[in-house]
């Protein structure tokens, strides 16, 4: 296998999870529209009931990732990672349709839940795929890049929820069950991208040589091989995913109900959010050990990343705000990249293994932040910020210090 044809798969890879990462952020400025406009449909009228639904429909689409992501892993290496690459894909097209198309919450949950159990193989398996095509040399980078398609993602759906839902369009057309309006437009736009993804790696995605081995005995065999390092590693996971959904699900209604923006301003906020992550994670990823240790970003990162959310709810001005959204990626940027090249580094025989764990520990981070988020903006709209801002500086001066350089080298 030539290095253009392997170029050529890595990049219909990194297509897929970030179509997937698009879908996941188009709804982010729009879910608190479009959550109020169906709940009023359905007769839920109060704030906070309307706000519970906004937690929920954000949380349930991880959390039957995590529930699904194991499945499609081994089902994967039964039946081929392209199989399940595309299976993720359709289901994919079909969530972000129905969606749009929605005309009531009961149609909105069972979308989303759709969706989190079919694009819960796009990501896992992808990367699974990614490490089947490149050698240990090789696999740090272009996971780095699957990290850059994740944020590019994350950039691109906010923008496409935010300024197309913003749309002058006026139009109202209904079809049985299903409503075409103005809010239809953003999902059905990356429905239409992902059925050219799906194409795309129909055409041209070919099943890599894997190793023949049971995926059941390779978690029992990596299971042996964690260490204390590994734990703190993946509470690390947990705690950062914790902290950006969270921040992502009340950003979105705070700035609704507090700062007053409008959905292109949402959608800006998370533009820049994903833009700083996706320019960054490069850099801090090829960064000299020597001169700045991974250890050492992980402590600036979470510092950051804790200092920004302590700031971000005591101003209201909108550049202040968006200076901090800035401040926070920069911190997640240095620990995402950071994290996973130190997960890659535990085991070498078992880096499928610990890295799939690390991604099932992400989506409980995942289920369980816009669920807390929206539990503390009940008590308070400002509370969610510093209590996130308290974890991240625990885990700063906690967990990271307790982190052997010895588990960043590779065995």
């Amino acid at each position: 296998m030539g290095n253009r044809e392997i170029l050529g798969r890595i990049i219909i890879v990194l297509l897929s999870i970030f179509v997937v990462m698009s879908g996941y952020g188009v709804l982010l400025p729009v879910l608190p529209y479009y959550t109020e406009r169906l709940a009023l449909k359905s007769g839920v009228v109060a704030d906070e009931d309307i706000n519970y639904h906004i937690g929920i429909l954000t949380s349930i689409y991880p959390f039957f990732q995590l529930l699904f992501a194991v499945v499609w892993g081994k089902l994967s290496d039964r039946f081929g990672r392209k199989l399940l690459i595309i299976m993720g894909l359709t289901g994919f097209v079909v969530m972000q349709a129905l969606t749009g198309l929605a005309t009531s919450l009961t149609m909105l949950y069972m979308a989303r839940i759709l969706g989190g159990i079919f694009s819960s193989s796009v990501i896992p398996v992808g990367n699974a795929y990614l490490s089947d095509i490149t050698n240990s040399m090789q696999r740090r980078k272009v996971l780095a890049w699957s990290g850059v398609a994740v944020s590019t993602g994350v950039i691109a759906g906010p923008m496409i929820g935010g300024y197309l839902a913003q749309t002058n369009l006026h139009f109202n057309t209904s079809f049985g069950h299903l409503l075409l309006d103005k809010f239809s437009v953003p999902f059905l736009a990356v429905a239409l991208l992902g059925v050219l993804i799906l194409f795309l790696t129909i055409g041209w995605l070919k099943n890599p040589e894997r190793r023949n081995l049971d995926i059941l005995q390779e978690v029992q065999q990596s299971r042996l091989s964690i260490r204390l390092d590994f734990i703190l590693l993946l509470l690390m996971s947990l705690v950062i995913q914790l902290a950006v959904t969270l921040f992502e699900t009340v950003f979105s209604v705070y700035a609704k109900d507090v700062l007053t923006f409008t959905t292109s301003q949402i959608g800006l906020g998370f533009m820049l959010c994903g833009l700083i992550m996706a320019a960054l994670q490069p850099l801090f990823a090829s960064l000299d050990e020597k001169k700045l240790s991974i250890n050492t970003q992980l402590f600036i990162g979470f510092a950051i990343a804790s200092l920004a959310m302590f700031a971000f709810s005591f101003w209201i001005h909108n550049l202040f705000v968006y200076a901090m959204i800035i401040v926070f990626a920069v911190g997640g940027a240095m620990v995402t990249p950071n994290l996973i090249a130190m997960i890659s580094f535990i085991d070498k025989n078992h880096t499928g293994a610990d890295l799939s764990l690390q991604t099932s520990v992400n989506s409980i981070g995942q289920v369980l932040g816009p669920i807390l988020g929206i539990w503390l903006y009940t008590f308070g709209k400002s509370w969610p910020y510093p209590i996130i801002g308290t974890v991240l500086l625990l885990v700063t001066v906690l967990v990271v210090p307790r982190l052997k350089s010895t588990s960043t080298k590779r065995q």
